[in-house]
């Protein structure tokens, strides 16, 4: 029996589809994906089998399937499960790592499961793309750093010229926004390395930088007295909702609640 069950393909390169489902009964045959699929689990727990070992991924646990290797899947626990499942192409992860994957698909790494459900969460709504790119791209690293122990996660580098350039153009795309790839050929270094550098030098991440100058532009076009829709389109923000939302976690309150008017005494 599914209790719900939703997908969906977001506008950020190398993601496939999301989908996140609650399950009970509901147990996979064997099967094949040509992509990547890195889940994880929110309740319960899921029992697999993966070139004929068995496997199991408790809520603490990232799973990285290959793609092309049969695998199956089955409730663990007798409340079923919840997760949540990328769909990642070869862009995030090359063929080359797939016998790694195979011998080792199961994570205990707490860092990379925080990653991994703050881009979820990145990825519920349109707007979040820069943001959903930059946690996506360090992802990407930290799980090739497990595939190829030999190759660390790479190490934070001051880079303070590249982090003003990178501000710069952030400065100059408030509105229209700016993709991390984009970013990345117009400035000409890695993505993992420009987001790193910006952080390192300006302590909040680019897509948490270009998100306050929206915010604080839509904060001044409310207060001249723009109703929040048309504050939200000229502030860069998708929709009203999308401004609400975000307007709401960094000012404390929804954005016609913030430009109303105090009552005279």
């Amino acid at each position: 029996m599914v209790a719900d069950v939703s997908a969906w393909r977001p506008r950020v390169p190398g993601v496939v589809e999301v989908f996140h489902a609650h399950f009970t009964d509901h147990a996979y045959p064997m099967h094949v994906h040509d992509v990547w699929t890195l889940l994880i689990v929110d309740a319960g727990a899921v029992r697999y089998d993966l070139e004929r070992h068995e496997h199991g991924t408790p809520h603490d646990t990232v799973t990285l399937l290959p793609p092309h290797v049969p695998h199956n899947g089955s409730a663990a626990t007798p409340g079923g499960f919840r997760k949540r499942v990328l769909y990642l192409d070869a862009s995030v992860l090359g063929a080359d790592l797939i016998g790694a994957a195979v011998d080792g698909p199961d994570l205990r790494d707490p860092v990379l499961r925080q990653r991994v459900g703050q881009l979820h969460t990145a990825l519920t709504g349109p707007g979040g793309e820069l943001e959903a790119d930059s946690r996506l791209t360090l992802i990407g690293e930290r799980l090739r750093s497990h595939l190829r122990p030999r190759d660390p996660v790479e190490s934070v580098r001051r880079d303070p010229v590249l982090a003003r350039r990178l501000r710069e153009l952030l400065d100059e795309r408030v509105l229209e926004g700016v993709t991390l790839g984009e970013a990345s050929r117009l400035l000409g270094a890695h993505p993992a390395h420009l987001v790193r550098a910006f952080s390192t030098a300006y302590g909040i991440a680019p897509h948490q930088y270009l998100m306050s100058r929206r915010l604080e532009r839509a904060r001044g076009l409310l207060l001249g007295g723009l109703p929040p829709g048309e504050a939200a389109a000229a502030s860069g923000f998708f929709d009203q909702s999308h401004l609400t939302r975000h307007f709401r976690k960094w000012v404390g309150v929804t954005p016609g609640r913030y430009a109303r008017k105090p009552a005279v005494r």
